[in-house]
């Protein structure tokens, strides 16, 4: 089958591309760029990329099924071309359940914050246990060739740890909250047919389609209703709204985890994380299951964000697919991380350039801290791109104050969309001055090419620039290594 997928280079996309090539279908796609690290990657995959968006790609031959991404609006060309030429149009989710999960056990990974991350320590541990599972990471992990997988086998009890879930095999995804396409307006990670699901986190985002709170709330609580009664959903016990959505409407037997010192809200956790100091570049910590030590691990990755991704990763192998605690506590040791997640892109002149994927305040937050943490000398620059409909509102004013405390400096390129009105967009000027009031300096820069300017002048050995965008940021990553190696 000849599929063709339109806006192929996002991470969703470009992960889906890869999975039908490695599945024996003929693959094609089209989108504005082909930024590293997508473009490349889709490349060495042998997909047949086409740049920009034109109905011409759709006759070179005519594929059997096209894939539209969630970022296409109504107006684009070639998708647009797509429907009104009768062809077989599909979402991403259509694509993954029709042809690719079907006969696994799939392993949903859902909330605001750390999905990518969580989904890609699942695989590995999974892996690292010999129970070959599938997956399909939205980013591109270090650990495995690619951000794709087809499981070993499909529609048979898997053997070995697994055996006593009774599962088939598992299947690894991420279970992103947006929504499908626009001519299919309900949640990802509702079509997903999860039986185990982890649940990081759940704090008000995307608000171009959700616009309030209760209208998040209730895509998780689709999801949470989706998972069946033998299957589990491991949640994080500290977060509020998880703990309420979760406790309410989940029929599906729940693992509740946590750090210890977190509150709880009620809610004793089954799989609970103490801290037990910093090991290398890493951090090291005891886990509890049931009130009882099973063992210690290291994780190779700064920020208490991480040890809460390591221990749903834990207990969702461990308690949904019978992969042995001290095993997978042992793997994570060993777990490289994901492309964009606190990535070092290079180190040039004792300057260090780590890429994160981080957008949300929340997000930005955490990877701050723990990157001040891993490198407390030098001055810790962010440089923050707000890109999202989300970001370049006023929503998160002032968490967004408290998301850059960590760093020293802070660089803003200008909102990334326009089309805002006045009074529901983010004011950097006012974040600007909010931040100089608690000692963090901020500058402004009009373009990339700005920025890098900046950087190339002000850092010095020793420093850490932080580039903090959930999208390609104008090549900055590529650009600014190269510029200060000159």
């Amino acid at each position: 089958m000849h599929v063709h997928l339109i806006a192929v280079a996002g991470t969703g996309m470009g992960s889906l591309a890869g999975l039908l090539k490695a599945a024996g279908h003929e693959v094609s796609g089209s989108d504005v760029a082909f930024y590293p690290p997508m473009g490349p990657a889709l490349e060495r995959w042998g997909i047949e990329l086409m740049e920009g968006f034109d109905p011409k790609h759709l006759d070179q031959p005519r594929p059997d099924l096209v894939v539209v991404g969630n970022v296409c609006r109504p107006d684009n060309v070639e998708a647009r071309a797509a429907i009104d030429g009768g062809l077989k149009v599909t979402s991403i989710v259509g694509a993954l359940r029709d042809h690719i999960l079907t006969g696994t056990a799939p392993l949903v990974v859902g909330g605001t914050h750390g999905k990518t991350t969580t989904s890609a320590m699942c695989a590995w541990l999974l892996d690292q246990s010999d129970a070959k599972p599938g997956f399909l990471i939205g980013g591109l992990p270090h650990d495995f060739e690619q951000s794709f997988r087809l499981p070993a086998t499909q529609g048979t009890t898997p053997t070995g740890p697994n055996g006593p879930t009774g599962r088939r095999p598992p299947f690894v995804i991420e279970g992103d909250e947006y929504d499908t396409a626009f001519f299919e307006k309900t949640p990802k990670f509702w079509h997903y047919r999860p039986e185990v699901a982890i649940i990081t986190s759940i704090e008000h985002d995307h608000i171009d389609i959700y616009p309030d709170e209760a209208s998040y709330r209730a895509a998780f609580v689709g999801f949470i209703e989706r998972v069946p009664a033998d299957g589990l959903i491991v949640a994080h016990g500290a977060d509020p709204l998880v703990v309420e959505l979760v406790s309410n409407h989940a029929i599906a037997p729940i693992a509740w985890y946590g750090l210890q010192g977190d509150d709880w809200h009620g809610m004793p956790p089954h799989w609970l994380a103490a801290p037990a100091g910093t090991d290398g570049p890493g951090q090291t910590f005891d886990v509890f299951v049931e009130g009882s030590q099973v063992g210690r691990a290291t994780l190779p990755l700064t920020g208490d964000h991480n040890l809460r991704n390591a221990l749903a990763a834990s207990a969702a192998t461990s308690q949904g697919f019978g992969v042995p605690a001290r095993q997978a506590l042992a793997a994570l040791s060993t777990f490289g991380g994901v492309a964009r997640r606190q990535d070092l892109l290079a180190e040039v002149g004792g300057v260090r350039i780590i890429d994160d994927f981080a957008h949300h305040p929340t997000a930005v937050r955490e990877t701050l801290r723990g990157l001040r943490a891993r490198y407390p000398e030098g001055v810790l620059w962010a440089v923050y791109e707000p890109r999202s409909a989300t970001a370049c509102r006023s929503l998160h004013q002032q968490a967004y104050l408290e998301a850059f405390n960590a760093a020293d400096r802070v660089v803003f390129p200008p909102l990334g969309r326009d089309n805002i009105p006045a009074a529901e967009r983010l004011d950097l000027e006012a974040l600007a001055e909010g931040l100089a009031e608690q000692g963090v300096r901020t500058d402004r820069a009009a373009s990339i090419d700005a920025i890098i300017a900046l950087l190339s002048e002000q850092t010095r050995p020793g420093d850490t620039v932080v580039l903090l965008s959930n999208g390609a940021f104008g090549g900055i990553g590529v650009k600014l290594p190269k510029a200060l190696a000159q």
